[in-house]
C-alpha cells in the first residue's frame, strides 16, 4: 500500500509515494537521498536520526512518514545556505566537536532548536537539551563548548 504524501522538506514542497507506515528516516535516506540523519539504534535511544519537525527535534526512526504530511521537516542538509555553513555547524567545527561525525547531525539540529528557543542557554540547559544524544566518541566536552560558542556567536552577530 502506498500513498502520496506532501510536506515541506528543507524549505521546499515535496511529494513522496510511500507506504504510510514506513518511518521518516527510511524515506529520507532511501527515497530522497538525504543521508545526514543516521540510523543508530532504531529505537529512539541515540538520536542519531534527529530531524526537526515544525522546528522541534524528533527521532525520525520512530516517526511514521504519514505523520509529517502537511508539516515542515528540516534535516542537517537544509541548514547549509549555498556553500555557507550554518553558524552552529561552524561552531562545531571550531570547537573540535566533529570527531567521527555520526552523532553530529542530531547534535547540531538539537542545538539549532535549543538556540531558536533560548539564545543564551546555561550549561545546565544545554546538557538538558542534549540529554539523549549519544556520542560514542565521548566528545561531550567539545560538544558543550560548541553549543556555547554558537550561542555566543549568535549574540555577537545580532549586535552588529
Amino acid at each position: 500500500m502506498t500513498a502520496t504524501l506532501e510536506f515541506t522538506l528543507n524549505g521546499k514542497a515535496r511529494q513522496v509515494e510511500a507506504d504510510p507506515r514506513r518511518n521518516l528516516l527510511e524515506v529520507l535516506r532511501e527515497d530522497l537521498g538525504l543521508t545526514g540523519a543516521k540510523y543508530g539504534c532504531g529505537e529512539g535511544q541515540c538520536r542519531s536520526c534527529m530531524v526537526l519537525l515544525d522546528g522541534r527535534p524528533i527521532q525520525s526512526c520512530l516517526t511514521r512518514i504519514d505523520a509529517v504530511a502537511g508539516h515542515r521537516v528540516e534535516t542537517i542538509e537544509g541548514l547549509v545556505d549555498g556553500e555557507r555553513l550554518h553558524p552552529v555547524q561552524r561552531a562545531f567545527i571550531e570547537a573540535g566537536a566533529m570527531q567521527c561525525g555520526y552523532c553530529v547531525p542530531g547534535m547540531i539540529l538539537n542545538t539549532v532548536a535549543l538556540l531558536r528557543e533560548n539564545d543564551s542557554p546555561t550549561r545546565a540547559e544545554i546538557i538538558e537539551a542534549l540529554d539523549g544524544n549519544l556520542c560514542r566518541c565521548c566528545g561531550y566536552g567539545n560538544i558543550l563548548r560548541a553549543v556555547e560558542l554558537a550561542a555566543k556567536s549568535g549574540k555577537e552577530a545580532a549586535t552588529r
